[in-house]
């Protein structure tokens, strides 16, 4: 059993399987979780098959745990089902818009968090894919989404064949604020990042890019903002395409 204080991500899973009783069990008591108005806005496709991992594959920039997970699950924010529920009852729904998408995504992210905490307390692996929403009209075709359907968070499950070091986080007085939001200062940004920028896998991090800092990896290497912007409007065509704006 785990705790939040030595949550891994893990990428790779040994041959066991995760049994459909146990995944639905851990689904069933997240679903407990707090959601808008009751309404649950969210559904969970489940993916098994080695075909259709590696038809979502290329949608994660073809990442090996996509295909060696026993179990895929792209969790969705959803306002279709509760569309349907209101057109068979004589209601009007008016759910075609981005605050819809908006409250859907939250109810999504808030169930994936706890399946997360449940799955840890099993001593389930997981790895959360924050690509889904890079390339999301692919999953959408994949996994033959309708209107008012949006992928927005993918895990890849199994039982951990590894145990990865613990990664760093910043300190406390980096994110939480009283009463009013505190603009960092110079200092406060050296306080804040500094350990980050000094342990020996960043340090040679940096140095393997031919960076000068730590902060220079993210701009120019992993988060560009060529790539940002692009994925962006990706994202708002997908939206688009389901209903959502």
């Amino acid at each position: 059993m785990k705790n939040l204080d030595t949550r891994r991500t893990i990428r790779k899973y040994s041959e066991q399987p995760v049994s459909d009783a146990l995944l639905n069990r851990l689904m069933t008591e997240a679903s407990r979780t707090q959601t808008m108005g009751n309404l649950q806005l969210y559904s969970v496709v489940v993916t098994r098959s080695e075909e259709m991992k590696q038809r979502l594959a290329p949608c994660h920039f073809n990442q090996p745990m996509v295909t060696q997970a026993p179990v895929v699950l792209t969790v969705c924010a959803d306002f279709h089902r509760t569309t349907r529920w209101c057109e068979e009852r004589q209601a009007q729904p008016g759910y075609g818009n981005f605050l819809s998408f908006q409250n859907a995504a939250i109810d999504a992210l808030l169930f994936t968090q706890t399946l997360c905490c449940l799955m840890d307390e099993e001593g389930l692996g997981y790895c959360y894919l924050g690509t889904t929403v890079y390339q999301p009209q692919q999953i959408i075709d994949i996994l033959q989404l309708p209107r008012l359907v949006m992928p927005v968070a993918t895990l890849t499950v199994g039982w951990p064949a590894e145990e990865p070091p613990l990664t760093d986080r910043l300190p406390l007085e980096s994110f939480v604020h009283v009463e009013t939001y505190h603009e960092p200062t110079a200092a406060d940004i050296d306080a804040y990042y500094g350990p980050k920028e000094q342990l020996p896998e960043n340090q040679h991090f940096v140095e393997l890019n031919h960076k000068a800092t730590l902060a220079q990896i993210f701009t120019d290497i992993r988060y560009t903002k060529a790539d940002n912007e692009a994925m962006s409007e990706g994202l708002l065509e997908a939206l688009k395409h389901q209903g959502f704006l």
